[in-house]
């Protein structure tokens, strides 16, 4: 019975829990409520291992599917199921849900149970949104995880929370409308069918393919964030609490990213090939031009959002090459960013615990007060600078292969953000832990304790697990991509 339900439990789980989470009441309960949202958190990443060990490598088909039908009259199904593509996803967003609870253990003091809650219920949200193979039930759970996030900001945010929860929810909101009349033309089009699967093979013309490529685009570039509409990012990381910026950077960034694999490439293969120019250049601004724009930040947490803009810009150049090693590395790219700039923002939020303060010039020599943090930092930085032997490499690595087999000069521009994530990464931990004591609230400080050398700790060992040995990641994507490919490959004109 399990076994045939994972999926749903690795939605509802930690959805349920956040409810129990939620009755503990008020911050008298504080301490019972951090425990339970605990607990509900590594249980909601128990029931996403077995996806892991019984999954079959060699299929590129649908597997641990679930359908029942949920709104017979539309044709709308509760149709769940996941493939090589999504299943890393669901594991890393369980994985990062854990971090986040224990990130905010001590930190958070007011309105416990609320911000746990929250937390767990966007879990089971993105869970809901990689294994949805129903387009109704995608744009429910899609729609539906802007909630939380929107209340984690403006309620646990800093000093100009506001504007900036509004402001990611405009954004994001404002691209998802397109989508939705993207979806509906769909289902018209494929005789009632909501269903991805049955979408894939639904004939369309090239007029029909380009109004909803860029229907699909402008919902998942947003979220991505892809230049020029990238803007609504650095307000929202600037402004969310350490654990808001750990998810939106480790598990929301990749939405956009994986819309763009289950929507616009399988369904709309020729608009894809036509246009991958266009996404292909505005990869690479985001790759380069926001690189410089990383490089003048004050602010850490500023400079690490915009580093994430510059990475994931990676990641939609890797989808557009339609090559396998390009759109395997972008995938490879899409966790091992989860596991590095969750990991930045958990070191920042460490620095500001203590400090209050997120301006790089308030810092320096950090590393004489807390040399085990400086370690796990210095460490994290060489990683989102893409060292070899980390996650970071293996995926810029793949990704530069399958742009320079693709085109030269795209992999020449691709690969000079190395320059320049090496150089805004580490001018950035040069100026925060080296030199001399300035400030005497840095002399003071003192070094990470358990809990955040626990959390730093297993992200630092994914990091370096990942980049030595990426075999089990690669792995299970293979067939799925190859598949995702020869799909592409053929014309629906």
């Amino acid at each position: 019975m399990i076994a045939s339900n994972l999926l749903s439990l690795s939605i509802w789980v930690p959805i349920f829990g956040a409810m129990v989470v939620l009755m503990t009441g008020s911050d008298r309960n504080a301490g019972l409520a951090r425990f339970i949202a605990l607990i509900v958190a590594l249980l909601g990443f128990l029931v996403t291992i077995p996806l892991y060990t019984g999954f079959d490598t060699s299929r590129s088909a649908m597997q641990f599917v679930e359908l029942s039908p949920w709104i017979p009259q539309f044709n709308i199904n509760y149709f769940l199921g996941v493939d090589g593509i999504s299943l890393l996803f669901i594991l890393l967003n369980s994985f990062i849900t854990i971090l986040v609870v224990l990130a905010g253990w001590q930190v958070i003091e007011k309105k416990v149970a609320q911000y746990m809650a929250a937390f767990l219920i966007m879990s089971g949200l993105m869970n809901g949104i990689f294994c949805a193979l129903d387009a109704a039930l995608f744009y429910v759970f899609f729609e539906a995880s802007l909630i939380p996030m929107y209340v984690i900001i403006g309620v646990w945010g800093g000093p100009n929370r506001v504007y900036a929860a509004f402001k990611f929810f405009l954004y994001t909101m404002a691209g998802s409308l397109l989508m939705l009349i993207a979806l509906i033309y769909l289902f018209l089009q494929s005789g009632g069918s909501f269903s991805i699967l049955d979408w894939h093979d639904v004939p369309l013309g090239m007029s029909a393919q380009t109004w909803l490529f860029f229907a699909f685009l402008s919902a998942f570039a947003v979220k991505v964030p892809m230049w020029p509409v990238h803007t609504w990012l650095p307000d929202a990381h600037v402004e969310a609490p350490t654990g808001g910026s750990v998810v939106l950077a480790a598990i929301m960034l990749k939405l956009g990213a994986y819309g763009f694999l289950r929507f616009s490439l399988p369904i709309l293969p020729d608009a894809s090939h036509h246009y991958a120019n266009l996404i292909i250049v505005l990869s690479l601004i985001a790759v380069i031009y926001i690189g410089f724009v990383a490089i003048v930040q004050g602010d850490m947490k500023k400079l690490v959002a915009y580093s994430s803009v510059s990475h994931m810009g990676f990641v939609t150049l890797g989808f557009f090459v339609f090559n396998q090693i390009g759109l395997e590395g972008a995938l490879v790219q899409m966790i091992s960013h989860g596991f590095i700039s969750g990991a930045m923002f958990l070191c920042i939020g460490v620095l500001y615990d203590r400090m209050h303060t997120r301006q790089i010039a308030e810092y320096g020599g950090v590393i004489n007060s807390m040399p085990k943090f400086a370690a796990l930092f210095l460490f994290f930085s060489m990683a989102n600078a893409g060292l070899p032997a980390t996650s970071g490499f293996v995926g810029e690595f793949m990704v530069i292969l399958g742009a320079v087999k693709y085109n030269f000069w795209v992999g020449f521009g691709a690969a000079i953000t190395l320059i320049l994530g090496a150089a805004y990464t580490l001018w950035m931990y040069k100026r925060i832990a080296f030199g001399a004591v300035a400030n005497k609230h840095v002399a003071e400080l003192i070094d990470i304790n358990g809990r955040e050398f626990l959390i730093l700790g297993l992200l630092a060992l994914c990091v370096l697990g990942m980049g030595i040995y990426p075999f089990p990641f690669t792995d299970v994507m293979h067939a799925s991509v190859d598949h995702l490919l020869k799909h592409v490959a053929i014309t629906k004109l």
